[in-house]
C-alpha cells in the first residue's frame, strides 16, 4: 500500500490464529500495509500466541467485547455467529468491521465489495464492509470487463472447490483418505459428506427448498448485489474435488451484445485481477496447482458457445484463502484507510 499520508490505522483481526486469519496477516505484510499498531484476538484457548509482523511481535488475546476499543478497522475472520456476537460491539466502538463471514452480505446497508469491481461502494458503510464468497470473488473477478464492455444477461457457473475451503480439517480428511484408498484400508468421513478422496461431491454448505445449496445461492445473490445489476440470470452448482487448494470455475455468459472471442481475450489480458493464461495449443490453461499462493484470477479456455447467440465458454481459477478472503478483505482495509 502506497503511503499517501493516509491515517495509520489501528488494526484488529478477529480470528487471528485461523487459516484466513493468518493469511491476512501475511498479506498485510507482503502489501506493505502501514499501521499504528495492531490487535490479534481469538478465542481464549489461542490467547497468548504469537506472531511476527514487521519484524515485531504480537501476542493474541482473548477476545471480549471491549477489545475494539480504539480500534479503526477490525478484520473479522470468524464464523457467522461469532461474527454476529461480536459486531455490536465493533460498531459501539466506532471501529469499521470488514466482514468475511456470510452474516451481514445481504443486508442492505452493508457493502459488499470487491474492489476490482465496486470500489467506491466503500463509502456507503455503516460500520460493517462485507467481504463477498470466496467463488463469488473468483467468478465476477473473471468476468468483469466482459459485463462492463458487452453486459451479461445469463451467468451459467459450476465451481470445483478445493478441500481447504473447509478449513484444515477438510485439509487433513482429504490427506488421510488418500493415504488409506492407497493402502487398500476402509475409509471414514467426518468432515465431507461422503469421501473426498478420488471422488467429487455436488454438495456444499446445506440444500434450500429450492434444491440449491446455500453456496450455489451466494452466487446468484451476491453477483447481483456487487454488479448492483438484478436482471442477470444467475445459475450455479457447486462440487467439492479433491484438490487441496485454489477454486476453479466452468463460466458460461450470455452477453448483451455481440462479443468477439478475440475482444474477450484482449480485455482480459488488461482487466485487473487477472491473468489470461489461454494457449490451449501449447497446452496453458488455468489449473488450481498454478493458481495457489497468490492473488491474480486466471481465465482461460475462452470460446463461443454454440449453443446460443451471444454466448461464450471460459475456465478460471483463484486462490480461495488469499484473493478468496483474506487479500480481498486488505484490498478493502487498505480503500477503507483513505477515508479515515
Amino acid at each position: 500500500m502506497e503511503n499517501k499520508n493516509y491515517k495509520r490505522p489501528v488494526i484488529a483481526i478477529l480470528g487471528a490464529t485461523g487459516a484466513v486469519g493468518i493469511q491476512m496477516l501475511e498479506v498485510m505484510e507482503e502489501r506493505n500495509f502501514e499501521i499504528e499498531d495492531l490487535k490479534l484476538l481469538a478465542h481464549i484457548s489461542d490467547a497468548g500466541k504469537e506472531y511476527v509482523f514487521k519484524g515485531k511481535k504480537y501476542i493474541v488475546e482473548e477476545a471480549v467485547e471491549s477489545s475494539f476499543e480504539n480500534v479503526d478497522i477490525t478484520m473479522v475472520a470468524v464464523e457467522g455467529d461469532i461474527s454476529k456476537r461480536f459486531m455490536p460491539h465493533i460498531k459501539a466502538s466506532g471501529s469499521v468491521a470488514i466482514d468475511n463471514s456470510s452474516a451481514f452480505r445481504l443486508n442492505d446497508d452493508v457493502p459488499l465489495v470487491i474492489p476490482e469491481i465496486n470500489p467506491d461502494d466503500v463509502n456507503l458503510h455503516k460500520g460493517i464492509i462485507a467481504n463477498p464468497n470466496c467463488s463469488t470473488i473468483i467468478g465476477l473477478v473473471a468476468v468483469n470487463e466482459i459485463y462492463k464492455h458487452a453486459g451479461i444477461k445469463r451467468m451459467v457457473v459450476s465451481t470445483y472447490q478445493a478441500v481447504s475451503g473447509a478449513g484444515v480439517l477438510g485439509i487433513d480428511e482429504l490427506k488421510k483418505q488418500t493415504e488409506d484408498v492407497l493402502g487398500d484400508r476402509e475409509t471414514t468421513n467426518k468432515v465431507f459428506q461422503h469421501e473426498i478422496a478420488f471422488n467429487i461431491i455436488p454438495h456444499i454448505d446445506s440444500f434450500e427448498e429450492n434444491g440449491y445449496t446455500k453456496e450455489e445461492m451466494k452466487m446468484y445473490n451476491e453477483g447481483r448485489k456487487i454488479l448492483h445489476d438484478n436482471n442477470i440470470g444467475i445459475s450455479c452448482t457447486c462440487a467439492r474435488v479433491p484438490v487441496f487448494r485454489s477454486h476453479s470455475e466452468s463460466i458460461t455468459l450470455e452477453t448483451e451484445k455481440p462479443i468477439s472471442i478475440e475482444e474477450v481475450r484482449e480485455l482480459l489480458s488488461k482487466a485487473q485481477g487477472v491473468k489470461l493464461v489461454d494457449d490451449p495449443k501449447n497446452n496453458l490453461y488455468p489449473m488450481p496447482i498454478d493458481t495457489a499462493g497468490q492473488d491474480l484470477i486466471y481465465v482461460g479456455r475462452i470460446r463461443k458457445d454454440f449453443s446460443k447467440n451471444n454466448s461464450i465458454n471460459l475456465w478460471c481459477c483463484g486462490d480461495q484463502v488469499r484473493k478468496g478472503a483474506a487479500t480481498n478483505a486488505v484490498q478493502i482495509a487498505e480503500l477503507l484507510v483513505k477515508t479515515l
